[in-house]
C-alpha cells in the first residue's frame, strides 16, 4: 500500500534496518511525567497552578461590584420569567384537568 509520500509497508530506501525498526516502535507513553512519583507530580501540579494564577488579571473592586450586580439583576429577571411561565402552566393544567 502506498500513499503520496511513498510506501507505508516497506521502509524508505537508503535507511538502515535499525533506523527502520526504530521508527516502527511504539512511542513511550507519559514521557518524563510518567517516571515521576506521586509527590513529584503533585508538586508539579501545584507549581503549575500557582504559575497560572499569577497570569490572571484580577478585577478591581468597582468592576467586581458591577459584575456582581449584573449577575444578581439577571438572576432576578430569570426567576420572574420562570415564575410567570410556571403560574401560566399551572392555570392551564388546572383548567384542563380541574
Amino acid at each position: 500500500m502506498t500513499d503520496a509520500l511513498g510506501s507505508i509497508d516497506m521502509p524508505e530506501r537508503g535507511r538502515s534496518e535499525d533506523e527502520a525498526a526504530e521508527s516502527q516502535k511504539k512511542p513511550r507513553r507519559g514521557g518524563k511525567r510518567g517516571k515521576k512519583g506521586p509527590f513529584a507530580r503533585l508538586a508539579l501540579f501545584y507549581r503549575q497552578v500557582v504559575a497560572e494564577l499569577r497570569k490572571v488579571v484580577w478585577p478591581t473592586r468597582s468592576q467586581l461590584s458591577t459584575y456582581t450586580s449584573v449577575v444578581i439583576v439577571f438572576v432576578v429577571i430569570i426567576i420572574g420569567l420562570v415564575t410567570v411561565i410556571d403560574l401560566g402552566i399551572n392555570r392551564v393544567v388546572g383548567y384542563v384537568f380541574g
